[in-house]
């Protein structure tokens, strides 16, 4: 199989039990969403690929920060989302793994990244707020993101060089609206909001474990 490789603190976990699999004879490839999880999957010994036109990616397995009722999500807080939206449409399915702190009746108490073009940034912002305001999010705080402390502070940028606003929306009502308004805003790159995108969602308990199939 081609396997669709996530970003963040929960995949991580999947590279590496995916990784003693494959020192176990199992035979995958994998293409990775972030530079961060290249670097885990290579030392972990798997074979990763480079996407041609014809490729078929048979299964994505990501995690999440927020997961409602509907299966939609909130990703982005690693950075890749861009990235990782790109793998998760391109794939035949869609597995998310996640905590069940992740649950959620509404999305929105994660704030919701954006990654936008750098430049004139500023005159993004501008279009993002009125597009707030007109999905009922007016007066919301949005925020370029930091850049890590180690690496010397100054904003985030993404594997792609671009910058993440991160919007702290509370609750987002119409998830699928915003999502389509915030897309038509020149700047913007993606959002963080993944729509009909999930097939099964996997929530891990302290004790157990709870499938939305």
């Amino acid at each position: 199989m081609l396997l669709g490789l996530g970003t963040g603190s929960t995949a991580a976990h999947l590279v590496r039990a995916l990784g003693q699999s494959v020192r176990n004879g199992l035979s995958v490839q994998a293409i990775p969403t972030s530079e961060e999880t290249r670097a885990l999957a290579t030392a972990e010994g798997i074979e990763l690929v480079a996407p041609a036109e014809t490729t078929r990616i048979d299964l994505v397995i990501d995690g999440a920060d927020e997961v409602d009722a509907r299966k939609d999500l909130m990703k982005g807080g690693g950075g890749a989302l861009l990235r990782e939206k790109i793998i998760a449409s391109s794939g035949t399915r869609m597995i998310v793994i996640a905590d069940s702190t992740k649950k959620v009746s509404q999305l929105g108490k994660f704030p919701l990244p954006v990654e936008i073009d750098r430049f004139s940034w500023p005159l993004t912002i501008q279009k993002i707020r009125k597009v707030l305001e007109e999905n009922d999010l007016g007066g919301v705080n949005l925020s370029l993101r930091p850049g890590p402390r180690e690496a010397g502070g100054g904003v985030f940028r993404s594997d792609g060089g671009n910058y993440i606003v991160d919007i702290s929306c509370g609750r987002i009502p119409d998830a699928r609206q915003l999502d389509t308004a915030l897309q038509g805003v020149p700047g913007v790159i993606e959002t963080g909001l993944f729509i009909d995108m999930a097939d099964i969602v996997i929530f891990g308990t302290d004790d157990s474990v709870e499938i939305i199939d």
